[in-house]
């Protein structure tokens, strides 16, 4: 049985919102109030408006006691745990790792296996590997393989919406198989035919469903990651939906990752796990190159779309990338730049580099994962 949270009232809520300053005219905290005082103040009592560093999204001020900062990091993750609801719990762990960036969180063996697996871990883990034991990494990669495949199965359902084909009832054949049976088409037209005397229904043209499904001709998809450090988000997301892209029937799907050098995961697409944990993030940011690199694999121009995810500051002389991109569309081939694609799509981009490939024939936006899900599906019909 799960224990259960501890019960505050108006003013122990209060008394916790304000922090230490509230103690005149609401006394000290007491109790479990006390203890979630303690874990709040060891996180937010880093910001110290005298130092200038408090941040902007801080309604009220919190002062931490000289107690809260002895807390040690599982110290601090098991006290959560016990005392706040599981939305709290993701919120102090997300701000500790994003805000305060206490990489403890995910260095070390304890945290680990008491942390909550969500987004903000995975990011987390995915910084710091590097810093790990073997014995924390194997911990480690348990966590990011729970947190991808819950992303791979919300974004699956997305894909299969997309590219699944709704059923054509206009269209019907004198021939099929058993499962495109149109069988009310069939009773509908072979009414004239029902025997009074016998009480039977004769069917002498049994009618059947017509392209039930969608059929895709073979396309080439190819997602080149910008994989600096400020792109995270963005690396995570493409690994999520190459994976998920890569079972349609007539898709090639291409999974490219770039900073200065170019490197295929194309035969780890089947597995994002393996794909992150091998991202090395930071580095420079050649976009043309990695440009160059796909178009040069490119089969059948007409069916191939190049996704081109990235921030856009191009660390290589811009003319480069801007004729593969005029290029590729002048063989007929579809060009998409994604200035985002997190599950928030907010755009953090070069505007006028941004400009400049829509002038030459690249469309440009941000997505989510399934918004570009539905786009591939719209682009590939």
């Amino acid at each position: 049985m799960t224990k259960p949270l501890p019960e505050l009232d108006a003013a122990e809520r209060w008394r916790l919102l304000l922090g230490e300053a509230a103690d005149a005219s609401l006394g000290a905290a007491g109790g479990p109030a006390a203890a979630m005082d303690r874990s709040l103040a060891w996180l937010y009592g880093r910001d110290d408006p005298s130092q200038g560093g408090r941040h902007p999204d801080d309604a009220l001020d919190r002062h931490g006691g000289s107690e809260a900062s002895q807390l040690t990091v599982p110290e601090w993750i098991n006290g959560i745990h016990e005392l706040f609801p599981k939305e709290t719990i993701e919120r102090l762990e997300r701000d500790a790792i994003e805000r305060y960036g206490i990489d403890e969180v995910v260095t070390n063996l304890d945290v680990l296996e008491r942390a909550t697996p969500n987004p903000a871990l995975l990011q987390a883990v995915l910084r710091t590997r590097h810093l790990m034991n073997p014995q924390v990494l194997a911990m480690a990669r348990r966590l990011v393989e729970k947190v991808v495949r819950e992303l791979v199965e919300k974004l699956a359902k997305e894909v299969q919406r997309a590219f699944s084909g709704a059923r054509k009832p206009q269209q019907l054949s004198l021939q099929g198989a058993a499962h495109q049976f149109a069988a009310r088409e069939t009773l509908r037209r072979n009414l004239r035919h029902y025997d009074v005397q016998r009480g039977r229904l004769v069917i002498q043209r049994p009618l059947f469903h017509v392209n039930t499904r969608r059929v895709l001709e073979p396309w080439q998809v190819f997602l080149l990651v910008d994989q600096s450090g400020s792109m995270l988000n963005s690396v995570i997301h493409s690994a999520v939906t190459a994976a998920c892209l890569w079972g349609l029937p007539g898709v090639k799907t291409h999974l490219v990752a770039f900073d200065t050098e170019v490197v295929d995961l194309s035969d780890s697409v089947t597995d994002p796990v393996e794909v992150l944990m091998g991202v090395q993030l930071g580095g420079g940011t050649f976009i043309g190159k990695a440009v160059g690199y796909a178009a040069e694999r490119i089969s059948v121009p007409r069916r191939a779309i190049v996704v081109i995810v990235s921030d856009f500051y191009e660390g290589m002389p811009e003319h480069v990338l801007i004729g593969h991109v005029r290029a590729l569309v002048a063989q007929g081939s579809t060009v998409l730049g994604l200035a985002a694609l997190d599950e928030r799509a907010d755009p953090v981009y070069d505007k006028e580099l941004a400009g400049r490939l829509v002038e030459a024939g690249a469309q440009v936006g941000a997505m989510t994962p399934g918004q570009l899900a539905a786009w591939l599906a719209e682009k590939l019909k």
